[in-house]
């Protein structure tokens, strides 16, 4: 009986919908309105069909038709919609979580005892520095439209006009200060990993100013033209683009650039003092472990927050960043178990580590099958690079950043443009601006992988030689390296008047 009742009653409110609907449609308005007096080029109320509509819009996370350039009729619903809103300022808390306390925890745990504070204060000081540039420029640099290609506008300079109305330009229903500050979370992680490879012998006042120059010269530009509106490289949205390639939530732009940049920052500082004559062991992997288990929740920001709405996109990238991420988990270890005759929990958390890397940039563009097999990519190719490869050239990577996220980001940048599928993304092939750029061409043909090797070589000569001439001009101001008494005794103390333990 209550069955029945629910239908009767569903059935009754869509046919009085109907009804009202053909009455506004049929009914002339009445010449007193606000219709009837608005100035020409005005939006019509809406009716109840197109009122319905908007709904449906924000349900399947399309514009709505009132936000259309010629639309007639406005809309109901003003700005943001509530649910994708709320999922990405959770997104963007978690991205935040990823590097405090996530990251500062996992580089911590690796450093010496001496050295665990330096690690800690240096991705504090980066999270605020880069939050200074990203409000003062660093948005509109990145995201302002109608500058070039290559950077953005100086339209958001002190992030003017950013409120909580949308800019359909990156979300239809999000709104523009929420997406700004979940786009900040990763400018702030992005310098933050670098940290990793220089660990333990570089200044602090180094440290600070080598990121406020890296960001301007490297991330902001890069940023700009991945995922820029009009960037040079932003094959799904930008029908200009000059390659039209694809990175879901920053296989380039994050883990590339500061990957690349690690190395050549800690070639032209130099080795840690006893390196490769001395035991440099973690001093807590039960801090290690916690920070891994930290950046694995708050990965799933990163990579389904990408999709800036809680859409069935967003649903696949949590699916594959969890695929992937465990799969290499496991894989690294078990290469380690017959390569060394013992599984490590270094083993386990690095295999993590870079299975989150190499899945970012595809996350959104891959199905299942994709990320089991980017999970056992990343679980060996990574681990290879920080053992043998390592070992092989001799350079003192700390905490194997150029390892993990140079080599992992650069492997998945490629995997992405192999093993992408329109069906779980269906702007690959949307004709318009893809289309117009030959994304979808690419796509249907199988040649995407060479548009993504194309940008991963810009992002690795930007980043390279960036990088070397960003350690110079600092080298010349305030000096890299620490001296070896700082470094001997530890930088906690000589750089931050605190010691990490006690007794």
């Amino acid at each position: 009986m209550k069955k029945l009742i629910a239908q009767l009653s569903l059935g009754a409110l869509l046919m009085a919908g109907n009804l009202y609907s053909q009455d506004n449609a049929t009914a002339p308005a009445p010449d007193t309105g606000s219709n009837a007096t608005a100035p020409a080029g005005a939006k019509a109320d809406p009716d109840m069909a197109q009122r319905v509509a908007d709904l449906e819009a924000y349900m399947n996370n399309v514009a709505r038709g009132g936000d259309a350039a010629d639309a007639k009729v406005k809309s109901n619903i003003g700005g943001a919609g509530p649910g994708h809103n709320g999922f990405m300022m959770i997104c963007a808390a978690l991205v935040l979580f990823m590097t405090l306390p996530g990251l500062a925890l996992f580089y911590g745990g690796l450093v010496r005892r001496k050295n665990v504070l330096s690690v800690m204060a240096q991705c504090l000081g980066i999270a605020g520095l880069v939050t200074i540039l990203w409000w003062a420029f660093g948005y509109s640099f990145v995201f302002g439209e109608g500058g070039s290609p290559y950077v953005g506008s100086f339209k958001h300079t002190f992030l003017k006009d950013v409120t909580a109305n949308v800019d359909t330009n990156y979300s239809y229903w999000v709104s523009e200060n929420v997406f700004s500050m979940y786009q900040l979370m990763f400018a702030i992680i992005t310098p933050a990993l670098i940290v990793g490879a220089i660990a333990e012998r570089m200044k602090y006042s180094a440290v600070l100013l080598f990121v406020a120059l890296w960001m301007v010269v490297v991330y902001f530009p890069l940023a700009h033209m991945v995922w820029g509106i009009d960037g040079a490289f932003n094959g799904v949205w930008n029908a200009g683009a000059k390659v039209p390639a694809i990175d879901f939530a920053g296989g380039t732009v994050v883990h590339m650039s500061s990957g690349w940049s690690a190395l050549i920052l800690c070639l032209v500082l130099g080795p840690r003092l006893g390196f490769g004559k001395q035991p440099m062991q973690p001093h807590s992997m039960v801090l290690c472990m916690v920070g891994t288990g930290m950046l694995w929740v708050g990965w799933y920001g990163f990579n389904a927050g990408s999709a800036v709405a809680a859409d069935g996109i967003a649903a696949n990238a949590f699916m594959t960043t969890t695929l992937a991420t465990a799969v290499a988990a496991f894989v690294w270890p078990m290469a380690e178990w017959i390569t060394r005759g013992k599984p490590s929990i270094l083993g386990f958390c690095s295999g993590a580590v870079a299975g989150l890397v190499v899945i970012t940039p595809a996350c959104g563009f891959v199905d299942a099958k994709g990320a089991m097999i980017i999970g056992v990519a990343a679980g060996i190719i990574p681990f290879i690079a920080c053992t043998k490869l390592k070992q092989a050239l001799g350079y003192d990577d700390a905490l194997d950043t150029f390892g993990v996220h140079a080599v992992g980001g650069t492997l998945g940048a490629f995997l992405t443009g192999v093993l992408a599928t329109d069906s779980v993304n269906g702007n690959l092939v949307v004709e318009g601006v893809a289309g117009k750029n030959g994304l979808t061409a690419l796509v249907k043909e199988g040649g995407l992988w060479k548009a993504q090797c194309k940008v991963m070589l810009f992002t690795i000569i930007l980043a390279v030689v960036a990088s070397y001439i960003i350690a110079k001009v600092v080298d010349a101001i305030v000096g890299l390296r620490v001296s070896e008494e700082t470094e001997t005794t530890g930088l906690d103390i000589a750089e931050h008047g605190e010691e990490g333990y006690h007794g």
